[in-house]
């Protein structure tokens, strides 16, 4: 099994994240996404996935991208632990936090996403900034008011799922662009426990050996 990854990629940090709490050990390749314009626009990494991003899950003859898509092959490949309740609608409470997050918070603060924005549309460093801390705003006040519903020591009761998964590297963003995390007590109190367990030290940014 290969792992493509980065070592600040969201992305990238739900997949490592899962991998340590199942306990694999793929053969991890490192993209570097900035260096020489981003290694991702190679020819030799568009064949592998032409969407240019990470990371992608390589298993035989599977070739996989999206994270979600990966984390679904790894609860179905390697189910222990579990990191989806069994219960058909607690499952899917999960899956939509977990879609909220990827889908619709992360989208929008992308390296790609920014690149643009002060790039072609020559926006300031400080314009980028507004830009960033207005959409994770929105996003975590909606994410704050559903969780505090479910919430235990994790998202969803005490056991990490798949919202702890994708919740953690998008409060890393937050905490990395200056956001200002008091207004979301339930998802700072979640973030704090998480990242203290030893699978998130081990897929944490800082700890990968391509962090620069």
């Amino acid at each position: 099994m290969e792992f493509y990854s980065y070592w600040r990629s969201s992305a990238a940090y739900r997949v490592r994240i899962a991998l340590a709490l199942k306990g694999l050990q793929p053969d991890t390749r490192y993209v570097h996404l900035l260096r020489e314009g981003g290694e991702q626009r190679s020819a030799d990494y568009q064949a592998l996935n032409p969407a240019q991003l990470v990371p992608v899950l390589v298993d035989g003859d599977l070739k996989l991208n999206q994270s979600l898509a990966i984390l679904e092959y790894l609860e179905a490949l390697h189910p222990t632990p579990a990191l989806l309740p069994k219960d058909l609608k607690q499952a899917m409470q999960v899956r939509a936090v977990a879609l909220d997050i990827a889908c619709d918070i992360h989208p929008l603060n992308n390296l790609r996403v920014l690149q643009y924005l002060t790039g072609p549309l020559g926006l300031s460093e400080q314009q980028k900034l507004h830009w960033i801390q207005h959409w994770l705003q929105q996003g975590l006040q909606a994410l704050e008011l559903r969780i505090q519903k479910t919430a235990g020591s994790c998202c969803f009761g005490d056991e990490v799922t798949w919202a702890d998964i994708c919740l953690v590297p998008q409060m890393y963003n937050a905490v990395r662009f200056s956001l200002d995390l008091s207004a979301y007590p339930t998802l700072k109190r979640i973030y704090q426990h998480c990242t203290s367990l030893p699978a998130f030290i081990k897929a944490s940014p800082e700890q990968q050996p391509d962090a620069q």
